[in-house]
């Protein structure tokens, strides 16, 4: 009941900021929460810097080094988040009584992260829901082969890597298809005199538009599983601790990211 109020009171309060303040207001509360754990992970390196004689910390090469590879992470973030296919698209010129419309030159934007952070966070749902469930009846049931399947979901383990890219690139193309409309676009297009150079109005627009935005969604696809990952192995092969490994990548960043930009 407690949970339930305080996001209805969220959510509320996401709304009266779009409203009346800078827009964006659910979005904005979910990355100042991300946000609040920056303090921490700065106040973990700094003790780790200055670690006391014999406890292993760190020294100046692993400081420049975390800050060149923040830098990185945070720039290829913006990358994909940014980047686009420019389709480029020709206006046939209209005559309507003594004015000439038409005639110039533009283009489609088709972003190659066209989904955005969602792909990660269904993939992170599903997985934990079927890890749960799994250890449920493992421990309930007595099921010995469910536990050795739930260890097999446990983040560290390959089998949880292999299986959330699979599930961030099955989402990646299940959002494309319910929210980019190939057939619209071109039919639009055609109505107001618009062509793509080389490719006929219509349905064949249609089939290219599909076409390239596949291609797209494979590389966007491709590049979120790494931004998700990339954290993890921070965590388990280099020992960083989770405060400071959150804001090298995963939904943490890519929604920080997003909203910030």
């Amino acid at each position: 009941l407690t949970l339930t109020t305080g996001t209805a009171f969220i959510m509320w309060l996401g709304e009266q900021i779009t409203q009346r303040g800078i827009g964006n207001g659910i979005s904005l509360l979910i990355t100042i929460g991300i946000l609040a754990d920056l303090p921490s992970a700065v106040a973990l390196i700094y003790r780790k810097f200055n670690a006391p004689i014999g406890v292993p910390g760190l020294g100046l090469p692993e400081g420049v080094l975390m800050c060149v590879l923040l830098f990185l992470c945070i720039a290829g973030i913006v990358a994909i988040t940014q980047a686009q296919r420019k389709v480029p698209v020709q206006y046939a010129k209209r005559v309507v009584g003594r004015k000439v419309y038409g005639g110039q030159s533009s283009f489609l934007p088709l972003k190659v992260n066209y989904s955005g952070v969602m792909p990660v966070i269904f993939a992170s749902a599903i997985l934990l829901f079927f890890q749960m469930i799994s250890q449920q009846l493992g421990a309930v049931v007595d099921l010995p082969f469910m536990t050795q399947f739930a260890a097999t979901m446990q983040q560290g383990a390959p089998t949880y890597y292999f299986i959330f890219g699979l599930l961030i690139l099955c989402f990646s193309y299940f959002w494309v298809s319910v929210m980019f409309k190939p057939l619209q676009i071109a039919d639009d297009l055609k109505k107001y005199g618009g062509y793509i150079p080389g490719v006929r109005p219509g349905q064949p627009t249609a089939s290219f538009l599909d076409f390239v935005m596949t291609r797209l969604t494979l590389a966007g696809a491709i590049a979120l599983t790494v931004i998700a990952v990339f954290p993890d192995g921070l965590l388990f092969y280099f020992d960083v601790p989770y405060q400071v490994a959150q804001f090298f990548g995963g939904t943490g960043m890519l929604i920080t990211v997003g909203v910030l930009l």
